[in-house]
């Protein structure tokens, strides 16, 4: 059956992916984008998910057109890098803020439905940098760590209700982000991935479209890196 499918962060990179991989397969998707044009043929709700006025808005919108959430994947992130004693307050918090308490809000506005409905899937992207740490992130890092701990116990409070909530932990993918990365600095990474490469959005958005599968129904709390291998033994 088509599900309607909402992904926060979905006008570019793995949200992007994401949305497309789940409308091939036959779901209505809406997407966030916060800046820029919606994605062309993606029903688009520009979204600040800082700003609870505007998930409450965006979720109405999304609702009117293709009925209540039944799928949520939260990919709406930023970065900030720098090191730790040049990091403004605001350097952190902004970072935090949209990443970490953005997901919250997103995910406490999906969930009046799927508990009433007793079914449904949640999503979430983390990073690597949750578990292995990186230099200059801090506050990244900081956010997508709290994401894993804010997942698990998503998932212990809406297993009784039949909803299911994992984290997907991409590493170094082949995105916006990282082409702002200098040369040398993806040379680096890659240099400590045991597959030796990026990897691709789509790659992540496979792993998304399981989770958020009927063939996942029983898969809850889990997380998932799609790394290359590069957070093993985390």
């Amino acid at each position: 059956m088509s599900r309607s499918v909402l992904v926060t962060g979905g006008n570019r990179g793995i949200g992007l992916a994401v949305a497309r991989r789940l409308g091939a397969g036959g779901d209505r998707v809406a997407v966030t984008y916060r800046s820029g044009p919606p994605p062309e043929g993606l029903f688009g709700v520009r979204c600040d998910v800082q700003d609870a006025a505007a998930v409450d808005d965006a979720f109405d919108k999304v609702e009117a057109a293709q009925g209540p959430v039944e799928v949520l994947v939260t990919s709406a992130g930023i970065t900030n890098d720098t090191l730790l004693i040049r990091m403004s307050e605001d350097d952190f918090t902004s970072v935090v803020d949209t990443n970490l308490t953005g997901t919250y809000r997103v995910v406490r506005r999906a969930a009046r439905h799927l508990m009433r409905a007793k079914a449904g899937r949640v999503v979430v992207i983390s990073s690597t940098a949750a578990m292995s740490g990186v230099v200059g992130q801090v506050n990244y890092a900081a956010s997508k760590a709290g994401l894993i701990g804010m997942a698990r116990s998503l998932a212990r409070e809406l297993a009784p209700r039949g909803v299911t909530v994992n984290v997907v932990a991409p590493g170094l993918t082949d995105t916006d982000m990282a082409a702002a990365l200098t040369q040398g600095q993806r040379d680096k990474i890659v240099g400590q991935i045991p597959l030796g490469r990026m990897a691709t959005a789509d790659e992540v958005a496979v792993t998304v479209a399981f989770l958020a599968s009927a063939e996942a129904a029983y898969i809850t709390g889990v997380v998932i890196p799609v790394d290359g291998g590069m957070a093993m033994g985390h």
